[in-house]
């Protein structure tokens, strides 16, 4: 018989590599990869001169995506090399069954493989590789889809209805109706690419209070970018800052024993030097774990033979204040443990730090919350709303205490880093429990009091080796961990890895990097010459090591330190390297 039998769809169209940009030759492009969990690098690769290294944080398992155009009812081959523990290849979307492939070990390139065939109305699928929950960072080179090609992917059409919701004094939320075929967002602030976002919904961060911004957004897919959407306009609010506004542009925060001796010796509040600007009074302590009642008292002469009087302590105070110092009362340390669990120990806590503000006429408060304070109770995975009484009731509590005083009201705050940065990886006991509960508990309570807050001091010591933005773990010691840490703070960060619960950056005024003044006062000394270093990278960015800040942060405010007493054993090294630190 004359003529052809009719091809069959999977026949019409010629097989043909599919994966854009499967090597990583030109970094990212095509691929998306959650929580910022993938980067390119030059080693090791298994073709070419690049591959992915993705890391697994938190609850987010590095899992990097790209969505390709497809035909019904054909057959296809999905292929990569990876290496690390725990690495998956897999394909969503094909209209039939899903399939994937893993390796539980892979300690040189190894080949993974997986054939599908999609179903009679697909058209797109999406191919991706993963980690695993807590196991090292994998790489994966050389990704590919063979198979017949699609119709052509079209530039999504451009975004409307961009809408901004209530600013604070440093951040916009934004957010707009999903566009059809578009696999990610960029968003522009006055013309300048600053984010991109997998869904419709954008904080824009480390902006100035009392100030106009103009942003916009487009819509992106492999085809390409879109137009940009209408401008829509929002002014950030004028903000707080408690006493911040009367520090010096550059502050020097120190913690005085004023209630126990230890091997430093007792250090009287007149022999405080000039160089520090900030003097937190350490520590008031409660009663009992949940009572809130906090009191303070002097070192008793037993303790510290050298203690003064009451009241020339008193005079000591208006001394340094009338000289333009800041003299606060710090809560908690690492013995005086406070829950506010119940609203009678909440008030119990304004009332009794009230007393002690208004004998010693005090300028403010610094919490200094540590061990067992604070935690998040299971369910509590939002830190922009939460839920946990001892969480609740200190917000609450300090808000009525600014309230009370005024603006002049200081506030500071000392977390560790566990408390704070850790929630990059970790919030609470997480979305299936085991978690530590108190990961990142500190993070709803300085969101909270962002506008009252004066300084966020975060103790880089006695820490464990922390996760930065880089995704990289960061140890104590070196400027290379300060750097870090503070960049978090300064950047703002994913909570958990949710870009969709994204913790706003702080404006740099409010920050100061918390370091022990000596070997003998905490693990993670750090030497003068690596102090500076870290200065001069956030500050000037000059002398950054490996780690690449978001931004220059040239109105960082500061250094604090436990303890001034411990500076006075050493020798006030920290101190005077801090007065002769050149800022410009």
């Amino acid at each position: 018989m004359g003529g052809l039998a009719a091809l069959s769809p999977a026949a019409q169209a010629a097989d043909s590599e599919l994966a854009r940009n499967g090597g990583f030759e030109v970094g990212l492009d095509g691929w998306s990869c959650t929580a910022g969990s993938g980067t390119v690098v030059s080693s090791p690769v298994h073709g070419g001169t690049k591959a992915l290294r993705a890391t697994p944080a938190g609850n987010d398992n590095a899992k990097c995506s790209q969505t390709i155009t497809v035909r019904p009812n054909s057959a296809y081959t999905l292929s990569g090399w990876v290496r690390g523990g725990y690495v998956y290849l897999g394909v969503t979307g094909t209209g039939t069954t899903d399939g994937y492939t893993w390796t539980q070990s892979a300690p040189d390139w190894q080949k993974l493989s997986t054939s599908f065939t999609t179903g009679a109305n697909t058209t797109s699928v999406t191919v991706y590789t993963h980690g695993w929950y807590g196991t090292p960072a994998y790489h994966a080179d050389d990704l590919s889809l063979h198979g017949p090609g699609g119709a052509p992917v079209e530039i999504p059409a451009t975004p409307t209805g961009l809408t901004a919701g209530s600013p604070t004094s440093t951040s916009v939320p934004l957010s707009w109706p999903a566009v059809a075929g578009a696999t990610s967002y960029r968003i522009y602030r006055g013309g300048t690419a600053v984010g991109t976002s997998t869904g419709t919904s954008y904080t824009a961060t480390g902006l100035t209070p009392s100030t106009a911004y103009s942003f916009q957004v487009s819509a992106v897919n492999s085809a390409g970018e879109s137009a940009r959407s209408t401008a829509v306009t929002a002014t950030t609010t004028s903000g707080g800052g408690g006493g911040g506004g009367e520090l010096p542009a550059r502050a020097l925060v120190g913690y005085l024993h004023a209630s126990f001796a230890n091997g430093s010796g007792y250090t009287r509040m007149a022999d405080v030097p000039d160089s520090w600007d900030v003097i937190n009074l350490a520590f008031g302590e409660p009663t009992s774990v949940t009572s809130g009642d906090i009191r303070f008292s002097l070192c008793p002469a037993t303790e510290c033979p050298n203690v003064e009087s009451p009241a020339d302590f008193k005079a000591a105070i208006k001394a340094k204040q009338a000289a333009g110092k800041k003299v606060l009362i710090s809560i908690g340390g690492q013995n005086g443990q406070v829950q506010l669990a119940t609203t009678a120990a909440r008030d119990a806590f304004v009332s009794s730090v009230s007393k002690i503000i208004d004998e010693y006429g005090l300028d403010g408060l610094d919490i200094d919350f540590e061990g067992h304070s604070l935690s998040l109770q299971n369910g509590d995975t939002d830190f922009r709303n939460p839920t946990s009484p001892v969480i609740v009731h200190l917000i609450q509590a300090v808000k009525t205490l600014k309230a009370k005083y005024g603006a002049r009201f200081v506030l500071t705050m000392a977390p560790e880093t566990f408390f704070v940065q850790l929630g990059y990886q970790y919030y609470g006991s997480g979305p299936w429990g085991g978690q530590d509960p108190r990961a990142g508990a500190y993070l709803p309570v300085i969101h909270a009091l962002r506008d009252d807050l004066t300084l966020l001091h975060v103790q880089d010591y006695n820490s464990g080796s922390i996760m930065g933005l880089d995704n990289q773990y960061h140890s104590m010691g070196g400027a290379d961990f300060h750097i870090a840490m503070t960049d978090m703070l300064l950047t703002g960060f994913p909570v958990a890895g949710n870009s969709e619960r994204f913790f706003p950056g702080l404006r740099p005024e409010q920050v100061a990097i918390g370091l022990p003044a000596s070997t003998q006062a905490g693990n993670g000394h750090t030497s003068p010459a690596e102090v500076n270093k870290a200065l001069d990278c956030l500050t000037k960015k000059q002398n950054c090591g490996t780690y690449q800040t978001h931004g220059t942060w040239s109105s960082l405010r500061g250094l604090m330190t436990w303890s001034i007493n411990w500076d006075r054993f050493n020798q006030w090294e920290f101190s005077r390297n801090f007065d002769a630190y050149n800022w410009n």
